[in-house]
């Protein structure tokens, strides 16, 4: 392989839902030659290329401060698993901010995140006004590209039971056949296909912030 091909990746993430679909996808991708994956636990999956990072996202001094061509950040949770609003905001807020500045502070070429369709900074909803708060800060980190991506509800197993999400998931997902024109935005979009999407628009240098909502990552 040209060395000017290999590529080291960053996932944020990697053991949720997105997350590991895109660990799956960049470890059959032969391009990639590392994957570092900052975390408070290892990921299930075992290769060579993965160099797990315990940490708890305030900082980032294991990770490497040269080479990295793309950070992925999958990081999420739910106000139930967090235990509060605050902790919620934690992760979803200031644990994505924090790798956005670190990725900014070392050059990486592009930063990927997995933010929320609605997301919004003056939302009434809580969660969507997160969403839309950390997408505001991210586009003053001074990163050199920025994809924010915005997929509705997201289908796929989870390693964790979420009652609400799973009810929503089994009303939605026969639905999202029938969902076209105006309502085709809303459409529920599995977890494996935002994941490659975010790999495909990462090889993309537009030098700017590129917002991709749900029913662009077709």
């Amino acid at each position: 392989m040209n060395r000017n091909t290999v590529k080291r990746a960053v996932i944020a993430g990697a053991t949720g839902l997105v997350g590991s679909h895109l660990l799956k996808q960049l470890l059959n991708d032969p391009r990639y030659l590392e994957i570092h994956v900052p975390g408070r636990r290892a990921p299930a999956l075992t290769d060579p290329r993965i160099i797990f990072h315990p940490c708890d996202f305030a900082t980032f001094e294991s990770l490497p401060t040269q080479g990295i061509n793309e950070v992925y950040c999958a990081l999420g949770t739910t106000i139930k698993k967090a235990g509060s609003q605050d902790k919620f905001r934690d992760i979803d807020f200031d644990a994505v901010v924090n790798l956005a500045r670190w990725a900014a502070g070392i050059k990486c070429s592009h930063f990927i995140v997995v933010s929320s369709m609605g997301a919004n900074p003056r939302s009434g909803n809580f969660y969507l006004r997160t969403k839309g708060q950390m997408e505001q800060v991210l586009k003053s980190c001074g990163l050199e590209n920025l994809t924010i991506i915005r997929p509705s509800l997201l289908l796929g197993h989870r390693h964790e039971f979420r009652p609400g999400e799973k009810i929503s998931e089994w009303i939605m997902r026969p639905l999202r056949y029938v969902m076209f024109g105006p309502l085709k935005k809303y459409r529920p979009i599995e977890a494996r296909q935002v994941a490659k999407a975010m790999i495909n628009l990462a090889q993309i240098n537009i030098g700017d912030i590129f917002i991709v909502e749900n029913n662009d990552l077709t």
